[in-house]
Formats: C-alpha cells, sequence, structure tokens
C-alpha cells in the first residue's frame, strides 16, 4: 500500500510545486486536476512508472498515453508538426486539445507501436508550473478506470486513488468535458477523433481543411 501525498492546488506555493516534480523526476505516480479532467500521470522518462498507470487503470497497453508538456516549442522535440498542426497548436495551446502526430525518433517508444503520439499543452495554471518544474513531459490519461466514466470530483477522486498513487492534487469539482482529438499523421487526411471543448468548426476553420 502507498503513502500517499494529498494537497490542494490552492494551498499549493512554489515550494510544493518543487517537491511534486521532484518526486515525478523520481518516478512518482500523481493524480492531478488539469483544464478538463482529473489527469493521472508520471514522468515519460520512467517506465515502471508508465506501466504502474496500465497496471492501476486496468488500460490496456496497445492504447496510448498521452504527453502533457509545457509549451509548443517543447512539443515539437517530441513530434513532428506539418503547418496545419501548428496553426492549430498555436491558436488553441494552451489549451483543450490533442494533437496527434508523428512522433520524432526519440520520442517512438510512447506510442506503443500507433503511428501517431497524441500531445496536450494544458492551461490549468498549477499543472504548467509542475511541467516548468519538472522540466520535461509527463505521460498522461484520464484519472479513471478503463472504460468507466471520468472523474471530476475530488471526493471520489481521493477514494479512489488514496494510498494506490504517491501523489493527489485535489482541485475541486471539474468540467466533466474533454479535450478535442484531431489525428493529424496524415495530413493530407486530417481526422477528429473526438469532439470536446473545441468544436469541429472553430478546428475546420483554423486548420483551412475538412475533418474526416
Amino acid at each position: 500500500m502507498t503513502q500517499t501525498k494529498i494537497f490542494k492546488s490552492g494551498e499549493m506555493g512554489p515550494q510544493e510545486v518543487a517537491a511534486v516534480a521532484a518526486d515525478l523526476a523520481g518516478g512518482a505516480v500523481a493524480v492531478f486536476p488539469t483544464d478538463t479532467v482529473y489527469g493521472i500521470g508520471c514522468s515519460a522518462f520512467c517506465e515502471t512508472s508508465v506501466r504502474q498507470i496500465y497496471t492501476l487503470k486496468k488500460r490496456p497497453f496497445s492504447q496510448p498515453l498521452q504527453i502533457l508538456i509545457e509549451d509548443v516549442a517543447m512539443a515539437q522535440q517530441v513530434g513532428v508538426f506539418s503547418a496545419g498542426a501548428l496553426r492549430l497548436a498555436q491558436k488553441y495551446w494552451p489549451g483543450a486539445l490533442t494533437l496527434i502526430v508523428p512522433p520524432v525518433p526519440s520520442a517512438r517508444a510512447w506510442t506503443c507501436g500507433a503511428k501517431g503520439l497524441g500531445i496536450r499543452v494544458p492551461s490549468y495554471p498549477l499543472l504548467v508550473q509542475i511541467l516548468h518544474a519538472l522540466k520535461g513531459p509527463l505521460c498522461s490519461t484520464s484519472a479513471n478506470l478503463h472504460g468507466q466514466a471520468v472523474l471530476t470530483d475530488e471526493i471520489k477522486l481521493e477514494k479512489t486513488f488514496d494510498s494506490k498513487t504517491d501523489i493527489i492534487i485535489k482541485g475541486g469539482t471539474l468540467s466533466p468535458v474533454a479535450s478535442s482529438v484531431v489525428d493529424l499523421t496524415d495530413p493530407a487526411h486530417p481526422r477528429l477523433l473526438r469532439q470536446g471543448a473545441i468544436t469541429r468548426e472553430q478546428l475546420e476553420h483554423c486548420l483551412g481543411q475538412i475533418l474526416e
């Protein structure tokens, strides 16, 4: 059984942010609020911790986690961005948009054999601070058991993950709306995999293309 450190997002200062980032760099698994739903994540470079997330969620290992990263420039260090992908990133990041793009060779292992890598730059201020302090990407997914509804209530969140993860950051009740997901692995045939906070019409207007 894990001794879980529990924080409230509104009470975390620079010292707590630095401590959480250090724990993540050392292999901790954390549950945290985002600008969409609660997420569960770990340093993308900690393979054991990534496997732990799959086990906790009962998620098939064939389904890759997304990458949360600090800004567009860092995102371009792990993914290959077409002109259209870059337009969407510059328009909607930080925010509720996940872009699936081809990985650079060094990031290919994060895709679990898939053609693309899902990347998002979140806008939740505390998470941005943690990513900045971590100086690296997080592998992340929604904080819920695979196939079940996402958790948006901090009480249910704590009951589900207390003693199972190293860190829980409570941020109140969040929106149940997840990020929109656009697959741009084939720039000529972009696909909308999920409409979330950003609509199809908004995405197509920015991209200048019809989404399949």
